[in-house]
Parts: structure tokens; C-alpha cells; sequence
């Protein structure tokens, strides 16, 4: 599903990545630690096709994403993948349900089905009594979730997610990791996560160690 070969990336002087391999198949949760300033999150904007790499090449579905124009990787982006942040970024204006379908409506979907899919997802994740309810009525553990719901309304491949639960409580944050696993068995994505969370990396099919901007060690449950 992810194929990433010799993936270098350098901010002035400085070299973050060193040419990173990365490859994640269908249907696995990959998690990925390491130190602060390591490259784990400039890893994942690079997989996530969010900031292009100096060098090395990039495969995601099948598809060569590195080669796309600006407007052909939007559209990839949009229907491909999807992406859960620690910080929520969720439209404050606008309802959870409303927040759900943005992605879908972009998509050129049609209102009425986005809105069911919506509907669905937020059903599925437990909130589906807080669709009306605006970002500053829910708390982060739901905010989290409509985030996830967000990131999955138009059925991506690849769910690519930055320390999801580092704001939560340890009871949310629990409840956070095995939605995740849930979510695989449910619809069928890869998920990568940068997380610095040990209990969540232990739940991964593969554990990723970054130093210095190389992998140094991979562990698998």
C-alpha cells in the first residue's frame, strides 16, 4: 500500500531525513516512535504527501504520487488519504455532522449521500447523539473522534495519524487506541502513527524506531 525508497529531506543546513525506506501493506497498522527532532513527523507529511522529500521515491495504491501535478495530488490526497492530528483542526463554526461532510463535499459528492456517510461514521464512533453539537461543546475525546470521522468519510486507503491521542486522559486515550483497531477491522486501511505512546505502539502489527532521521530498529507483537 506504502512504498517509500531512499526518502531524504533537509531544512537549510540541516538533514532531517537520510534516506529513509518505509513499506506498509494492505490492512496494517504500522506506529512509528523515536525522540523528539528525530524525523518521525516530517516522515509522516512526506508519506502523506503533505511536503515533497529532496530525494527518493514514493508509492502510494499503486501510484507514483511524487510525479503528480498540484491539482491531480489534491484530488489523490482528497479520496486516498486521510489524516487524524493531535490537534483537532476541526472547523469552529461549523457542526461535527457539518465538519464530517466538508471532505466528502469537496470530493464532488453529492450532498445527501455525504451526509449519510457522515451520519454513518459518526454513529459508528459512539457520538452520533453530538452531530449539531459545534467543536467548543465536545470534549476532546469527541472532538478526536470527529476528527477520525472526518479523516475516513470518503473511505481512504491510508489513515496517517500524528500523536492522535496525546491530549486525551488516560481513560479516553484507551478508549482511542482500540478505536483504531476497530477502524482496521471495520474498513480495510493502513494506518501509520507517530506516537509516543508505548501502550499504543505495543497494539501495532509493527513497531518503527527512528534516531537522527534513520530507522535503527523494528519490532513486530
Amino acid at each position: 500500500m506504502i512504498d517509500a525508497k531512499g526518502i531524504v529531506k533537509s531544512f537549510g543546513k540541516l538533514q532531517v531525513l537520510k534516506g529513509i525506506d518505509f513499506h506498509a501493506g494492505e490492512s496494517e497498522v504500522i506506529s512509528i516512535m523515536g525522540a523528539s527532532g528525530a524525523g518521525k513527523s516530517t516522515l509522516l507529511q512526506i508519506l502523506g504527501t503533505l511536503s515533497t522529500p529532496d530525494a527518493g521515491s514514493l508509492k502510494i495504491d499503486g501510484t507514483d504520487v511524487l510525479g503528480l501535478g498540484q491539482k491531480e495530488l489534491s484530488v489523490f490526497r482528497n479520496r486516498k488519504i486521510g489524516f487524524v492530528f493531535q490537534f483537532h483542526h476541526l472547523l469552529p463554526e461549523f457542526t461535527s455532522l457539518e465538519n464530517v461532510m466538508i471532505p466528502a463535499l469537496i470530493a464532488g459528492r453529492k450532498e445527501k449521500a455525504a451526509r449519510e456517510t457522515a451520519l454513518a461514521l459518526l454513529s459508528d464512533l459512539g457520538i452520533g447523539e453530538r452531530i449539531n453539537h459545534k467543536p467548543s461543546e465536545l470534549s476532546g475525546g469527541e472532538q478526536q473522534r470527529v476528527a477520525i470521522a472526518r479523516a475516513l468519510v470518503n473511505n481512504p486507503s491510508v489513515l496517517f495519524a500524528d500523536e492522535p491521542s496525546g491530549n486525551l486522559d488516560s481513560r479516553t486515550k484507551e478508549d482511542l487506541h482500540r478505536l483504531f483497531f476497530s477502524l482496521r477491522d471495520r474498513y480495510g486501511q493502513t494506518i501509520v502513527i507517530v506516537t509516543h505512546d508505548p501502550s499504543l505502539a505495543q497494539l501495532c502489527d509493527r513497531t518503527l524506531y527512528m534516531k537522527d532521521g534513520l530507522f535503527v530498529q523494528e519490532a513486530y507483537v
